[in-house]
């Protein structure tokens, strides 16, 4: 089992969202950008899912 997101600190979970966001606007699909950026920042999909949400909510940069 994998740490909640949460536990991940801030900063790097930042970081991962603007990787995943500028995945997207580069033209990865949201499943590819996420596989990606899982395996560039060693955490899980599902962490990732979390992050994502997470950004969004808080309009983290780069939004």
């Amino acid at each position: 089992m994998s740490e909640p997101a949460n536990e991940i600190p801030v900063e790097r979970r930042q970081m991962i969202f603007k990787a995943v966001v500028e995945a997207q606007d580069g033209g990865q699909s949201v499943a590819d950008s996420r596989a990606a950026v899982a395996r560039q920042f060693s955490v899980t999909e599902e962490q990732v899912k979390q992050i994502e949400r997470e950004g969004s909510d808080n309009q983290w940069p780069p939004l």
